[in-house]
This record gives structure tokens, C-alpha cells and sequence, in this order.
């Protein structure tokens, strides 16, 4: 995005281009107006190509700043994302995929019948081939579990592309190692300092002639940022165009701490051909560096210290950087061949109208409880409608603070819960009705009404709580959703009914000074 913005501005600058660009490029010109007030300049009036280049020093300064920028907002985007309510399949639309690994073809390429602990490391690799993977959908949250003993359920929420999603499932990881020249990264990085937009990022290639020798290329190197996203750390190598060895000859890769030094290090065992390929590759380049690139992005790189052949050690990273290239070449040494069993896409439209269906189904639910509750018990009725809508709150926290989804039946658990909660408010308010009629005053007829209904109160949203729980335990899917959904709204709702309900009417008591109890029409 910075790249793009900067290259048309720096066109358009070169042109004589007047026209302002403060709507064109708002977080170009947002930077750059702070960056005119940092330096204690006057903001132009009109923030045109050359005005917005003006205000930074040099396009590398420009570039990195308006690449920050627009990093953070990207990430502030994803992190109101991820603090929203997820929607189900159901109701946000997208894919489910039922994809089947040949385990049986596993058993032929190595020779003998998969033992237990085979089986369970194959599968378990190739659930981390499809997060890897999936990850390239960006802010989409997806489902990716085990089903059955050779089958992955994959739900991808949002999308409904089949092309584009089984083309990421199904495509093979590009893993290879290459060997990095130096001295062109070098006279690379001392280009870029004075022409930061000297690299083409579309085709990874240089305008400029005799910086990249014939027969390498420039790739970008990445690590994951706090929100497990690849950022490009601002550092790019220039290697050769072939890899010395491709990832297809990794066998295995585990991690483990040094003897000596404590640090973490990842270790891969190769094949025999493998081995002597890369014995070959290191021994010839002894002393040079190393790259690990994944689909054209360098994931780690090292310098050779000496020849090696089929069990690799590398070093120098900490203990989630170690776990990471583990996972990494584990991902791209997995033997299994993946197909897809089933596929289902379902429209976001449908999705919107059962969201706009269940909202107007909880409103007139409330609205319901309300005129019920007013006619039969007067202001308590108000009390109790008040506490419902403070549940309704407290139900949609808490699916956000632990990032549950939202799907159909779950908005029938809360639809269910609106009338179940008042039978509470129903059991607590008959108890201060009695208490009224025997002659106690306010305060003492709300105290007993409320103790001696607790435990009436609890025992019958306690069972429904056990129920509720058997049944997101035992069952799955929509039963699963509208189980717990059922759970979170009969624990809210004995909240609100002992403790927000009697919070209100206390209030009425000790700040208002009321005397008397509104609950019913024939007790004054």
C-alpha cells in the first residue's frame, strides 16, 4: 500500500501534477502534516504531490513512515476484529471443507503399515500445512480441527471463493535453501539508502543495471509480528535464482537447547539424498550465507560454519523463533497427500437476514417481557425488563471476551433465555408479594423475598445450567452452540435476577426514600 501510494505521488510530483491529494491519500497526507508540525513548518493550504514530498527529508523516511502507518491501521483493524463477535458459518457465510489425507499412500512411500504414533504426527503436520496456509486470508478467523482418523473439517467464515480457497488448501509449500551473495545485498542495501523505491515490489527486480548480477534475484525477509502475521523487517537479499536443496528432502525437524549455552536450537534430519546434497552445497560455501525461504519469503538465514550433511542444526534464534522454523520445515516436508472430500459454500445474504431475523426476534421478546411484566407488576415490572436488557449485555461480553462464535441456534439460546429469565423476577417478586400482604414494610418484605426465593431460584436454573453443559460437551455443531449459548444466559441471568434486581430495588430504598413496593395492582 505505501509502496503503491508512494510511486504514484513520486509520478505525479515529477509531472507537475497540482492537484491536491489530501483525499486520494489520507494516511499519506495525515503523516505528512505531522511531519510538517514535528519540524515546525507551516502546512501547505493544498497537499499536492510536491507538498507531500516536501515534508519529509528523504523518500526513505517517507516510505517507512507512511508504511508504519498504514501497518497500524491494518493492525487496528484486525484487532477490532478480533475483539468483535465472531459469526458462525451460518450467519457470516464462507466455506466448509471436508479435506481427506491418503495415509495408505504415506504407508507405500515409506515401506511398511504406519504405526499409531506415524499416523498421529502425519495428521498433526498436516493440520499445521492448513494454518499455515489459511493464515493468507488475513483477518478471517477459521475453524481447522481433526475428524475422524484421516479426515481435516476446515470452516473459512467470510469467503465463499472455491477456487481461491482450494488452491491455498491444496497447493504444495515452496520451501528451499539459498545460498545469499553477499556483496550484491550489500550494494543492494547501499542503493536502497539513497532510492528507497529503487525495488520493484510486484516483480522483486531493480530498474537499475549491474546492482543484481544475471542469474539471482532480491527476495524480502519476514518474521511474525505480535498477531502471528508475516512483517516485512525492511531487509532485503540478494541469492541465487536456484535453491541448493528444496524443502522436499526434510524428514523431520525438532527443537532443543544446546548443551553448553542453554539456547534454543531447531534441528531437521534429511534423507540420504538429501544429506549428500546439502553436504555438497554447505561444504562449497563455507563461511557464506544461508537462507530458508517459504513461497518467496526469507523465514531465517545463517551463516555456514562448516560442512553438513543429513541432520542440520541451526541456532542463533529464540525459543518461539525455534518453534516457529521447526513448524515451518515440518510444514513443508509433509509427506501426505491432501483432496477434498466435501465442500459447501453458503452466502453471506442468507446470513444477514437470520441475523436481522434473530435481532428483531430478541427485540420483540423484550418488548414482550416488558409489557407483560409492567401490566401484571407495575414498576417492579420495569426492574425486571432493566435487569434482561443488562443480561442481554453481559451475554454478548462474554461471547466476545472468550471468543466464541455466534451462530444460529446460539441466537435461539438468547432468544429462549430472554423468556426463560424472567421466571426468576416471577419467583422473587410473588415471595415480596406475600411478604407485602402479611404487613412488612418495604425494606424488610424486599429481604425476605429475595432470601427465601434464592435457593428456589437456584435450583431451577442450576439444572438447566447441567443440562445446558452435557450438552455442549456430548454433542457438536448447532447443538454445541445453542448449549452453551443456553449456559452463558442462565448464568447472566441468575446475575442480574438476585443481584442487579435487588441492586435496583435498594436503590429505590435507601436513595429514593421510597415507602411503599410498585408490584402489584392490588397491594398498595
Amino acid at each position: 500500500m505505501a509502496y503503491a501510494a508512494l510511486v504514484d505521488i513520486k509520478a505525479k510530483a515529477l509531472s507537475g501534477d497540482g492537484a491536491d491529494l489530501a483525499n486520494t491519500y489520507p494516511v499519506v497526507a495525515q503523516v505528512a502534516k505531522k511531519a510538517y508540525k514535528d519540524t515546525k513548518r507551516a502546512v501547505p493550504s493544498d497537499l499536492n504531490a510536491a507538498g507531500l514530498l516536501a515534508a519529509f527529508s528523504s523518500e526513505r523516511v517517507m516510505f517507512e513512515a507512511v508504511e508504519a502507518k498504514y501497518r497500524e491501521k491494518v493492525l487496528n483493524l484486525k484487532k477490532l476484529h478480533g475483539n468483535a463477535i465472531q459469526l458462525g458459518l451460518d450467519l457470516a457465510g464462507g466455506m466448509s471443507v471436508i479435506i481427506q489425507a491418503d495415509l495408505d499412500a504415506l504407508a507405500e512411500k515409506v515401506g511398511h503399515n504406519l504405526s499409531v504414533s506415524e499416523r498421529e504426527d502425519a495428521m498433526v503436520r498436516a493440520i499445521e500445512v492448513l494454518n499455515n496456509r489459511i493464515d493468507q486470508f488475513g483477518l478471517t478467523e477459521p475453524v481447522i480441527r481433526r475428524q475422524g482418523e484421516d479426515q481435516i473439517y476446515v470452516e473459512i467464515p467470510g469467503t465463499a471463493d472455491p477456487e481461491r480457497i482450494n488452491s491455498i488448501i491444496m497447493g504444495k509449500g515452496n520451501l528451499g535453501f539459498y545460498i545469499v551473495d553477499s556483496e550484491a545485498t550489500s550494494a543492494l542495501n547501499s542503493y536502497l539508502s539513497t532510492n528507497p523505491l529503487g525495488v520493484d515490489e510486484r516483480s522483486m527486480t531493480v530498474a537499475q543495471p549491474g546492482i543484481v548480477p544475471p542469474g539471482k534475484i532480491i527476495r524480502k525477509v519476514y518474521e511474525k509480528d505480535n498477531y502471528g502475521l508475516d512483517e516485512f523487517t525492511g531487509e532485503y537479499l540478494v541469492m541465487e535464482a536456484k535453491p541448493g536443496l528444496d524443502g522436499s528432502h526434510v524428514q523431520s525437524a525438532t527443537v532443543s537447547s544446546d548443551q553448553i549455552t542453554g539456547k534454543p536450537e531447531t534441528n531437521f534430519v534429511l534423507d540420504k539424498e538429501g544429506g549428500e546434497l546439502f553436504y555438497e552445497l554447505t561444504n562449497a560455501n563455507v563461511g557464506k550465507t544461508m537462507a530458508v525461504v517459504l513461497d518467496d519469503r526469507v523465514k531465517s538465514y545463517a551463516r555456514i560454519q562448516e560442512p553438513i550433511r543429513e541432520s542440520v542444526r541451526i541456532s542463533g534464534f529464540d525459543a518461539d523463533e525455534a518453534q516457529t522454523l521447526a513448524t515451518l520445515l515440518r510444514t513443508a516436508a509433509l509427506p501426505l497427500s491432501l483432496s477434498v472430500a466435501n465442500q459447501q459454500a453458503i452466502g453471506a445474504s442468507l446470513g444477514e437476514d437470520t441475523i436481522i431475523q434473530g435481532q428483531r426476534a430478541i427485540m420483540v421478546g423484550l418488548l414482550a417481557v416488558f409489557v407483560f411484566m409492567f401490566a401484571y407488576y407495575r414498576g417492579a415490572g420495569i426492574n425486571a425488563t432493566l435487569a434482561q436488557v443488562i443480561n442481554l449485555y453481559i451475554m454478548l461480553s462474554i461471547l466476545t471476551a472468550f471468543k466464541l462464535t455466534l451462530t444460529l441456534p446460539s441466537i435461539a439460546g438468547f432468544v429462549l433465555t430472554v423468556g426463560m429469565a424472567v421466571d426468576a423476577n416471577v419467583i422473587i417478586f410473588e415471595r415480596i408479594k406475600e411478604e407485602l400482604r402479611v404487613g412488612k414494610s418495604r425494606k424488610a418484605a424486599i429481604d425476605a423475598g429475595f432470601h427465601k426465593a434464592f435457593w428456589a431460584v437456584m435450583d431451577s436454573n442450576i439444572t438447566t445450567i447441567i443440562a445446558a453443559l452435557f450438552l455442549a460437551q456430548l454433542g457438536s455443531g448447532p447443538i454445541q452452540g445453542f448449549a452453551i449459548s443456553l449456559a452463558i444466559g442462565n448464568m447472566t441471568s441468575l446475575f442480574t435476577s438476585l443481584f442487579v434486581s435487588r441492586l435496583i430495588f435498594d436503590f429505590g430504598t435507601e436513595t429514593l426514600n421510597k415507602k411503599s413496593v410498585s408490584i402489584s395492582w392490588r397491594i398498595k
